[in-house]
């Protein structure tokens, strides 16, 4: 069956399972910059009058809502199926956003940002898994990839909603920002209608031992694609049978796997892990107060310069996406962490030379983030090849959890108290820091990684569930 599906031409199938999935990083980027976009307003006498330290602890509760709803989901997407999990946590997230535009004080307003946090934290695993056993082997890198960085699409979106609704003469302030959550929430109406027609997982199916199941999807994928193709599926080519017993995993299964069965790749999508996350998170979690403290860029007009640094985080995975499927993994992730990290450097010891401008720093972290946010999502695809079927979406959950807690605490923190030292030297060191670590895993990628390309996902990493009398 995975043969089967591997095979198969590009078509509206795949077409929508990219739509309907690869939706949840355009709501996790909407999410992230609205929020910030719409602090003042949020914090605000027309807002619900929050202190600059409730306001940072509503975004360590996203965070926290996050971690926990991976973790949490990951397992049960494993247990009770890829389809089911997307389901769920899709809803989770529409009650809460919504929510969040009703919240009437600061607890309110804490406890339905951990709950949207769980939400998105929750489709990371299940998502993610989900498309990486339903797309061809042969497009599933550039695939994955493009997918993972639309969370830019969603930074933009954002930044132009917050032009929008803090806009005064558009609407008024006391409801701009919950509005703008409102909508955020009924967007994911569209993805849910839309997920319907996703089918479960067949490589799923058939560890649970619902084989008839798993064949009836296939067949089903099949003769969709035969018939607005109109052309019967390209023939068989049997690469070799694998044969499985259900099986259903513990934690235990989950650490032997991981710490003993591949204790490289383990450590290897590690430090893939935390050092994007602690780049990535210290960089766009302080991207406003760059801006506003050393360049004097209005609050209100930080829209405008998060707009060219979206583009080029989601033009990065989308036009070198394919060399990842055709140079290869080990190499295309070495040379964008690589690049990045370098590039990184360079702009840290320019801006403590004051030689840049609130432009050509902008200009700079655009160019740096083309490279970084392409390897920033080969993490994701790195993680999903690297282990068995039973535990793909619980691994996927728990690195992305390790990554966020050490990057989405560590990182912002660390670059917040340099920056408000107010001394460009101080700050520069955190930029050394940051391109530092994603040089060093420039180097493991480049002697560690996987030649996961092309191949079937049951080649790179066996299935727990193999018999060993497999033909």
């Amino acid at each position: 069956m995975p043969a089967r599906l591997d095979r198969l031409p590009w078509s509206r199938f795949h077409w929508l399972v990219v739509a309907a999935l690869g939706i949840t990083w355009i709501l996790d980027g909407l999410e992230v910059t609205l929020v910030g976009a719409l602090s003042p307003a949020i914090a605000g006498p027309d807002g619900l009058g929050l202190t600059a330290t409730q306001v940072g602890l509503s975004g360590s509760a996203y965070i926290l809502g996050a971690v926990l709803g991976a973790v949490l989901f990951g397992r049960l997407t494993d247990h009770f199926g890829r389809r089911k999990l997307f389901t769920w946590t899709i809803g989770i997230y529409l009650l809460a956003t919504i929510a969040t535009g009703f919240s009437w004080d600061f607890w309110s307003f804490l406890l339905f940002r951990f709950i949207t946090g769980a939400g998105i934290g929750g489709e990371y695993g299940a998502v993610n898994s989900a498309i990486q056993e339903l797309i061809p082997a042969r497009r599933r890198g550039y695939t994955d990839l493009a997918i993972n960085g639309s969370f830019w699409l969603g930074a933009a979106l954002g930044a132009m909603g917050s032009l929008v609704v803090l806009n005064p003469a558009v609407i008024d302030q006391t409801l701009g920002w919950r509005v703008a959550f409102v909508i955020g929430g009924l967007l994911a109406i569209v993805i849910i209608w839309l997920r319907r027609f996703i089918p479960e997982s067949p490589r799923w199916l058939m560890t649970h031992g619902r084989v008839a199941e798993a064949e009836a999807v296939v067949a089903a994928i099949e003769a969709d694609v035969a018939r607005r193709s109109g052309q019967p599926v390209p023939p068989h080519h049997d690469l070799g049978a694998i044969r499985l017993r259900p099986m259903r995993t513990n934690w235990t299964d989950i650490a032997r796997t991981l710490f003993v069965a591949y204790p490289r790749r383990t450590g290897l999508c590690i430090v893939l892990m935390a050092t994007q996350a602690f780049c990535y998170n210290a960089i766009f979690f302080t991207y406003a107060m760059m801006l506003t403290r050393f360049y004097a860029i209005e609050a209100a007009a930080i829209g405008w310069f998060l707009l060219p640094f979206a583009a080029g985080n989601f033009l990065g995975p989308l036009l070198l996406g394919p060399l990842f499927d055709s140079v290869g993994r080990r190499a295309m992730i070495a040379l964008t962490y690589g690049v990045a990290g370098v590039l990184l450097c360079l702009s840290g010891w320019a801006f403590a030379q004051g030689w840049l401008t609130a432009t050509t720093q902008t200009a700079a972290w655009t160019v740096i983030f083309f490279f970084a946010s392409a390897g920033a999502s080969a993490a994701y695809l790195t993680i999903g090849e690297s282990f068995p079927l039973e535990i793909r979406a619980v691994s996927i959950s728990l690195f992305y959890a390790f990554g966020t807690l050490v990057g989405g605490v560590g990182g912002p923190a660390l670059f917040g108290a340099l920056i408000d030292t107010g001394e460009p030297h101080r700050v520069m060191w955190g930029y050394l820091l940051g391109g530092g670590v994603m040089v060093v895993a420039a180097v493991l990628a480049r002697l560690y990684g996987l030649a996961a390309e092309r191949r079937p996902l049951e080649d790179v990493a066996p299935p727990l569930s193999k018999l060993d009398d497999a033909p």
